[in-house]
């Protein structure tokens, strides 16, 4: 890749900024962390972002849920202190998004200079963005450019993640039901063809 913007633009497609929804589903977790894990992307957060994944937790699965991740978060802030950033008040301030609550995020990606990784695009729509240098971008077609960038160092941690998932995948397509169920489509095609 060619040095200057094109090469500055590579850079933060590999830095993300990763909201609570996507935290939240432990498939997608494990395979934003695992990419982390393999050094093809840094991951971000925020106290707030880990606050919200907490919350999510405990109304889906009451007290045990809630347990789980804290003690999670608690391991993953250890391992991955250079992870934890403040969000850009300013940034946060300046912000007009459909929701109000999501600024946060917006602006924790503006300090770690990485891309808004989510689930809910709506929530972060381009025009109120890119005055503000950022963009988000949906796990799928992020982790979907990976495996097809990546083959070797990225398949691996879809099996592995695959592999972690409480519930046995079992499809008899490699997973790619357990993909879609996940929002991961596009990547559930693409790694079902990668194990024909």
């Amino acid at each position: 890749m060619a040095e200057g913007q094109d090469g500055a633009e590579h850079e933060t497609a590999r830095r993300w900024f990763l909201d609570a929804c996507v935290l939240f589903p432990q498939l997608t977790r494990g395979l934003l962390i695992g990419a982390a894990d393999a050094g093809m992307a840094q991951i971000f957060w925020s106290t707030r972002v880990l606050e919200e994944w907490r919350i999510a937790a405990a109304r889906a699965g009451g007290m045990a849920a809630e347990a789980e991740v804290r003690a999670l978060t608690a391991r993953l802030t250890a391992a991955y202190p250079q992870t934890l950033v403040e969000p850009d008040p300013e940034v946060e301030a300046a912000l007009r998004l459909p929701d109000p609550g999501d600024a946060h995020v917006a602006a924790g990606a503006a300090t770690a200079r990485a891309l808004i990784v989510t689930l809910n695009m709506r929530d972060f729509p381009a025009r109120r963005l890119t005055p503000h240098g950022l963009e988000a971008v949906h796990p799928d077609g992020l982790l979907w450019g990976l495996l097809e960038e990546e083959t070797e160092r990225f398949a691996p941690v879809v099996g592995k993640a695959l592999a972690d998932l409480a519930r046995p995948v079992g499809d008899g397509a490699g997973g790619r039901s357990a993909l879609k169920r996940a929002g991961l489509g596009r990547l559930g095609k693409a790694w079902a063809a990668q194990m024909a």
